[in-house]
């Protein structure tokens, strides 16, 4: 078969016709299988149920019914994951979805092989009503029936999260245990023992010296780059921030060195600060070094060995951005600082503004995360129960805004709002009760408010936070704070193409990540209003999920949980030798296909494509 040209994306279709496991049922008009190869088909092809798998959920932003249509770079990513998940050639198991990461440790695989199993009940046709049983158990929440099992496949693609337990109660039906036996006789293993919380299908990444991520950012070809707070091997803990930076392609495989990342530019202990600037290379803020950090694409570091510092006067680092017209501004947490940077040019970088010398930095409690608007205002996460609004063409007037809980992130969609992530439960009153308690627990080892803290939001469960939407003019929209079971610490918050509202959480040892209505109802599911968990529950789960804190939406629709802490109880004085190095959070776990794409890098709200 020959290769396609570039920006092409090859993929076959087969509707109709004999199942090769079950010739004797004869042609059944409903079978719809697919696979899709990318720019270079191999010498050989197999097309079954679990290729079909593969394709439509990481094609779930670009396929209807047997049409595959997007962008370049959005085919490209989403053909480069179809091989994570499936072979090409023999349509059994891709290496990734296999691998010690994703195989053992996650309900992927059980998940992956259910949905094939139900579809090939109706491709082979194990009983005269399965195709029925399996369009019904696959009907969405709008009412449109499959008509073959590829429909089927992208009705429950586009949906996972709708009634996910009447699926699994097809393969019960149509796969019952015999009589003396132990397994069903399915097609595919393993298969699921229970039902799930929903259909999806997160995999795991990992390597290239990431270790504990902070903040995170897609480039122009989709790669993401990441700061982490942690180097790996270290004993690392809340106190020692040595990390280095990490990228990873659009397909999740590491670009950078195996065991350090990328080094060097003044870079140890990435945070909550990461920007891509019109250039194309990388800033990243640090704690270890009191500084910021610039790469250029390969991951080479443009700033001297101390990066930028001004001299010496920068204190703990958090959020950077970029403004549409090219200037940077960052913010310094514990000296409540707000640096400019104009045009991106670091040698005319200058504080605006320090401690309680001058607005917006007197409003400032410990400033964490900004974004700015489309009119030019920059809004401030403050680790406090405000945000902090300002013009950039004038700082000093700033805007103290209430949102009456601790914050972390924020982020602003298509109509201006601003979106909120209110970290902490109402037990946790302020920073002042957070310094009191914190010193009573010296004697436990907790060292400190923010280890108070960091202890804390780990043990919250869900429903403990919340999100806080800011109209425009600083009002909160109806129904704000928006509160759910899946929010037990909501940490950052994302916009994707469609306005819907993506937020990580650091809380539990699973934390899950979450999915709600935003303000362009129309974009949401029937009966949903805003601020609604479209996610289950207790959000999206799948496996490979820890204590997360930043969550980003790719150009192919993917989303990305971005894990930071694993073992709480290592990351103190005094935890277990053999548990030392496992404060960190370990690796990256991408959903395909989950979200309307953006594009990247991002600069500004967040554009769909």
């Amino acid at each position: 078969m020959p290769g396609a040209g570039q920006g092409t994306s090859l993929y076959l279709v087969a509707q109709g016709g004999q199942s090769a496991a079950n010739k004797a049922a004869g042609n059944n008009p409903a079978i719809g299988l697919i696979t899709v190869l990318g720019s270079k088909a191999p010498a050989t092809v197999t097309i079954n149920e679990m290729t079909t798998i593969a394709a439509v959920w990481t094609h779930n932003q670009f396929i209807n019914g047997t049409a595959i249509k997007g962008q370049p770079l959005q085919l490209k990513i989403a053909a480069g994951n179809v091989p994570s998940f499936v072979d090409l050639q023999t349509g059994g198991w891709g290496g990734t979805i296999q691998d010690p990461l994703n195989s053992g440790q996650t309900p992927t695989m059980a998940n992956f092989a259910t949905l094939a199993s139900v579809l090939g009940a109706c491709v082979t046709q194990v009983r005269p009503d399965a195709c029925q049983t399996v369009f019904r158990a696959a009907q969405g929440h709008t009412g449109a029936a499959p008509t073959d099992t590829l429909t089927a496949a992208q009705a429950i693609a586009r949906a996972p999260w709708y009634q996910p337990e009447r699926t699994f109660k097809a393969l019960e039906a149509l796969y019952p245990v015999p009589a003396g036996k132990n397994l069903r006789q399915v097609p595919y293993m393993p298969y699921l023992q229970v039902a799930p919380s929903a259909w999806v299908l997160p995999l795991k990444f990992d390597g290239g010296g990431y270790r504990a991520g902070g903040k995170a950012m897609f480039d122009a070809e989709g790669n993401l780059w990441v700061g982490n707070n942690f180097t790996i091997g270290w004993q690392a803990s809340d106190a020692l921030w040595q990390g280095n930076a990490s990228k990873f392609d659009p397909n999740g495989k590491p670009l950078s060195p195996i065991t350090t990342g990328f080094t060097g530019g003044g870079m140890q202990g990435g945070t909550f600060g990461a920007a891509i600037d019109l250039k194309g290379n990388v800033w990243l803020s640090s704690y270890g070094s009191k500084s910021i950090t610039v790469f250029d694409n390969n991951g080479k570091p443009l700033t001297p060995p101390n990066g930028i510092n001004l001299d010496g006067r920068l204190g703990l680092m958090q959020g950077i951005i970029m403004a549409p017209n090219g200037d940077m501004w960052a913010l310094g947490l514990s000296k409540r600082q707000l640096l400019h940077f104009p045009k991106g040019d670091w040698n005319k970088g200058r504080i605006v503004c320090e401690g309680d010398s001058a607005e917006p930095c007197k409003s400032f409690t410990a400033p964490f995360h900004l974004a700015i608007d489309q009119q030019d205002r920059i809004w401030v996460s403050d680790s406090s129960f405000h945000v902090i609004r300002f013009p950039t063409s004038d700082p000093s007037q700033a805007q103290k805004i209430e949102v009456k809980s601790n914050n972390s992130g924020l982020n602003i969609d298509s109509q201006g709002n601003v979106w909120v992530t209110n970290r902490f439960g109402p037990g946790l009153l302020g920073m002042a009760h957070m310094v009191d308690m914190a010193l009573h627990l010296k004697t436990k080892g907790v060292l400190s408010a923010s280890d108070y803290l960091t202890k804390q939001m780990s043990e919250q469960k869900g429903g403990s936070g919340s999100v806080t939407v800011l109209r425009p003019d600083g009002t909160q929209l109806p129904g704000s704070p928006f509160k759910g079971g899946g929010l037990p610490g909501p940490w950052a918050v994302v916009v994707d193409g469609n306005d819907n509202v993506w937020v990580s959480n650091f809380a539990m040892a699973s934390s899950p990540i979450v999915q709600l209505c935003g303000v362009r109802t129309e974009n949401c599911p029937p009966g949903f209003k805003t601020g609604d968990q479209i996610s289950p529950p207790g959000g999206y789960v799948g496996g490979g999920l820890q204590l997360q804190t930043d969550i980003a939406v790719g150009p192919a629709g993917d989303v990305w949980a971005i894990n930071n802490w694993q073992d709480i109880d290592s990351c103190y004085p005094g935890a277990s030798e053999a548990l030392s190095t496992r404060c960190g959070g370990q690796g990256v776990v991408i959903f395909f296909g989950m979200a309307k794409p953006v594009r990247a890098p991002q600069i500004g709200p967040a554009k769909p494509f």
